[in-house]
């Protein structure tokens, strides 16, 4: 698999079911938007929680009661949560009878630990009402129908079928109809994940391979769970085209903003992540191709090259980028594009993910230094 290929989606792809796959955000705008109609926030101190069995046999409901007395029954992810606040081991206690693993959980409420407040997500569903998470009390919700329905105003249903240019992309670059088979629009009651793709406007970037000119398109995915099990985050990138298997293909400038659900999670949503959604609804080719065309013009001389590039990544990565310029230019540096674009092909012999993708950014960020 090459190395400038994004798996996120194809992740996605290959594990939700069918009832997690959606063909138009407006589906999952209502789906999160019912959810937390139905749902309420409470907070409650650990030593008012009570666990117990519905009946004697392993894997067992086991039911949480709150100090006004009514049974609630913990989602998988919520178990999980509230071992890991009793401080027991989730999978261990899964395979316990539910009465040993009540008393455990009791014990960890009222004993093991210190006494804390506990943010409980209730959500109804009929004359059921369970318990969807449990955290910390200032964990930062930021609700999945908040995110969604900016996506909504932004860039509409997310379906090619309903106009709009960031979509669900096609297969190969090409057009397809958009079904539960093929989306990229992913959501549970745990989190959810979007990829949405410009292929119509594409961008000519010069230089592309081979000191030739290609044309990339642009794309972005947005992830988030309001139950705690994933940061909240965006992430732009260009590339050439997603396969079938929702694989991103030839990606570069890939740019990551991620956000821990802290007190603060809400307010650095609308001033991070909202504007950026809003500058990639917004944008068009010229800002990007300007960006190129003034690192063309910001030339590079001999030695200066080293220096400069010691400078901006270590002395430890001059030879590196210098060798990748020859062998995919067939020429030294000479100017601002040329590095980064020598950047970018070291990155992809870096076999650590996290390395190759934090020096594909940093290599990224020279553009907006020279825009």
């Amino acid at each position: 698999m090459p190395l400038d290929t994004l798996m996120h989606c194809n992740k996605q792809w290959s594990t939700r079911p069918a009832d997690e796959r959606y063909t138009s955000l407006h589906d999952m705008g209502d789906f999160f938007a019912n959810l937390r109609r139905n749902s309420a926030e409470k907070i409650i101190s650990s030593r008012r929680l009570m666990a117990t069995p519905t009946d004697n046999t392993a894997d067992a409901d086991i039911q949480i009661t709150g100090p006004n007395g009514h049974a609630y029954t913990p989602s998988n992810w919520a178990f999980g949560q509230l071992a890991a606040l009793a401080g027991a081991p989730a999978g261990y206690m899964r395979n316990l009878p539910a009465p040993l693993a009540a008393d455990c959980l009791n014990y960890g409420f009222k004993y093991s630990r210190d006494i804390e407040d506990v943010g409980c997500l209730l959500t109804r569903s009929g004359d059921d009402i369970s318990i969807r998470a449990a955290t910390g009390p200032r964990y930062g919700r930021v609700w999945n129908s908040q995110v969604v329905s900016t996506l909504i105003k932004r860039f509409g249903s997310g379906n090619p079928a309903d106009g709009g240019d960031f979509t669900v992309p096609g297969e190969f670059g090409k057009r397809v109809v958009i079904t539960k088979e093929n989306t990229t629009l992913y959501a549970g009651d745990r989190d959810m994940f979007v990829f949405l793709a410009d292929e119509t406007n594409r961008i000519e970037v010069p230089g592309r391979r081979n000191g030739q000119t290609g044309q990339m398109a642009r794309g972005f995915f947005v992830w988030n769970s309001e139950v705690g099990a994933a940061t909240l985050g965006v992430a732009t990138f260009l590339f050439d085209y997603v396969c079938a298997n929702r694989i991103v293909w030839g990606a570069q400038q890939f740019k990551q903003v991620t956000i821990r659900h802290s007190a603060g999670a809400p307010d650095r949503w609308a001033d991070e992540v909202v504007p950026a959604l809003r500058d990639m609804s917004r944008a068009s080719a010229l800002p990007i191709t300007q960006a190129i065309a003034n690192a063309k013009a910001a030339r590079l001389k001999g030695d200066d090259v080293n220096d400069w590039l010691a400078q901006r990544f270590g002395r430890q990565m001059v030879q590196p980028v210098v060798k990748a310029a020859k062998a995919e230019e067939g020429r030294p540096i000479e100017n601002v594009w040329d590095a980064v674009c020598a950047v970018t092909a070291h990155a992809r012999s870096i076999n650590h993910q996290d390395e190759r993708v934090a020096l594909e950014r940093k290599a990224g960020a020279l553009l907006d230094k020279v825009a």
